[in-house]
């Protein structure tokens, strides 16, 4: 069967250092007509099992553990039976949100789903367990909060840091294809071709 994206806009809010924000999530589904993964369970449970329709959902990945990218996950899971998945150094934040119900499994290097792999790529610096995940099948990235339509996820909050998401990003996305879609955490996509050219004047604005 064919591999497919699905795409969900949800809505709810972002809350870290006693701030509170309204924000829209992009929610992307991945996988056939038989089973799926969903990468960022935010927001809005409904939506996302409305999207998957009949199909199995075989993980919940999670790019990173602010709170409007898992606030979804445990009733998601709850309600599929499918495992959550988190990078280890971003449990802690997980923490902040859900207490003592804790992923299910650690963010390996690898997640499969309808005879498609995504290679993991860790990409601290929005958070110390960002993630991206790449499929060179699909000549595209889920880039979570590390790369946006015009620049670099912000770091301007606790647990982040404006040089370590820089060297990620040129160490691990901008060495991809430039044809490689990006699609993010948030707002439109883009591709590394269109960001990649960009990276010098980010470094001079961040500093």
């Amino acid at each position: 069967m064919t591999v497919r994206i699905d795409h969900v806009v949800t809505s709810g809010t972002f809350s870290l250092d006693g701030g509170t924000w309204e924000v829209d999530n992009n929610v992307w589904i991945l996988g056939d007509d038989t089973e799926a993964i969903v990468i960022d369970a935010a927001h809005d449970v409904e939506a996302i099992i409305h999207a998957l329709g009949e199909r199995t959902l075989t993980a919940i990945v999670c790019t990173h553990a602010h709170n409007d990218h898992i606030d979804a996950a445990p009733e998601l899971a709850k309600r599929t039976g499918a495992p959550i998945l988190l990078h280890p150094k971003d449990w802690f934040l997980w923490e902040q949100t859900h207490g003592d119900r804790a992923p299910d499994k650690e963010l390996g290097d690898r997640v499969s789903v309808a005879g498609t792999e995504l290679s993991v790529l860790h990409t601290p610096g929005h958070s110390p367990g960002s993630c991206c995940l790449y499929s060179a099948e699909l000549g595209t990235v889920f880039s979570g909060d590390t790369l946006f339509s015009g620049g670099p996820g912000a770091t301007g909050r606790s647990f982040s840091d404006f040089p370590t998401i820089i060297e990620s990003i040129r160490e691990h996305l901008f060495t991809l294809p430039p044809e490689t879609v990006v699609r993010t955490g948030h707002g439109d996509g883009t591709t590394i071709g269109a960001e990649s050219p960009q990276l010098a004047e980010w470094i001079e604005r961040g500093h």
